[in-house]
């Protein structure tokens, strides 16, 4: 099955994506955002490989939101050193308005704000180099990659706030694996629907009482009114998972996204 991801050329999910195909890297559908990755995939035409959280900026809200939305499964997942360069026609003092990624942004908050200058959200790292590129007087947050394409010239490397930043990616499916992994991680969207005192607890408890190793839990608004969350939740896979996701879905909702190991040697 051939792979879709963020796009265009230039991105670190193009990077990702290219380190996992099994193809030539010329077939990886590349989309214009993260909803249309999880679209692609839902239709069968690809699988997708999508940036779920980053070691300094956190979560990536799109991508939540698509493992809520859409009716996908997790079959892998793979790590990438991020490295974000600044890049202009011009020096960094002569700019006066700076392109890029929400994700860049935060990763890269310290620099950002030693320019002083406006910032413009894109969709891509690589829109950030093309816009940069197309506005003289502008910089951008981008690869080298992407720089290297829009041909803009890089005046600062390794800009980002911290110099082992790395970001976790997901290889998304509409295939679930015929068989289970025996080791890796168990992805989980609990949705306990109402909220009551303890609910966490109890439902933390029953991870707790199996010997179960939660790797990672995050809460996200269900989109049904203030205060209403779903949990997302990342499980070591050892004995015991089974009956802990039996005795969950007694308390709350809970949506399997897959248990899957790691893929590929991305960091």
């Amino acid at each position: 099955m051939s792979l879709c991801c963020l796009g265009p050329e230039g991105t670190f999910s193009h990077e990702m994506a290219r380190l996992l195909s099994d193809e030539d890297s010329d077939d990886i559908l590349l989309l214009p955002t993260v909803t249309d990755v999880f679209r692609a995939v839902t239709e069968g035409r690809c699988d997708g490989v999508v940036p779920v959280e980053n070691s300094d900026a956190g979560a990536v809200g799109p991508v939540m939101d698509g493992l809520s939305r859409f009716t996908v499964v997790i079959t892998g997942e793979a790590y990438l050193s991020i490295h974000h360069h600044f890049a202009a026609t011009v020096p960094a003092a002569e700019i006066t308005t700076l392109y890029a990624h929400p994700q860049a942004h935060d990763q890269c908050l310290k620099f950002i704000d030693r320019l002083g200058v406006a910032v413009i959200h894109t969709e891509s790292n690589s829109a950030s180099a093309a816009m940069a590129a197309a506005h003289p007087g502008s910089g951008a947050i981008t690869t080298e990659a992407a720089a290297r394409m829009a041909g803009l010239p890089l005046r600062e490397r390794d800009v980002q706030n911290t110099g082992n930043n790395t970001t976790r990616f997901l290889r998304i499916s509409t295939r679930r694996p015929q068989t289970r992994p025996e080791t890796g991680k168990c992805s989980l969207i609990i949705d306990p629907a109402t909220d009551r005192p303890g609910l966490l607890y109890e439902l933390l408890g029953v991870f707790d009482r199996q010997g179960l190793n939660l790797t990672r839990i995050e809460s996200r608004p269900s989109k049904r009114g203030m205060g209403n969350y779903i949990f997302f939740v990342d499980v070591e896979i050892a004995p015991g998972l089974t009956e802990a996701l039996e005795a969950v879905g007694g308390i709350a909702s809970v949506k399997d996204l897959g248990w899957y190991g790691r893929l590929g040697e991305g960091v």
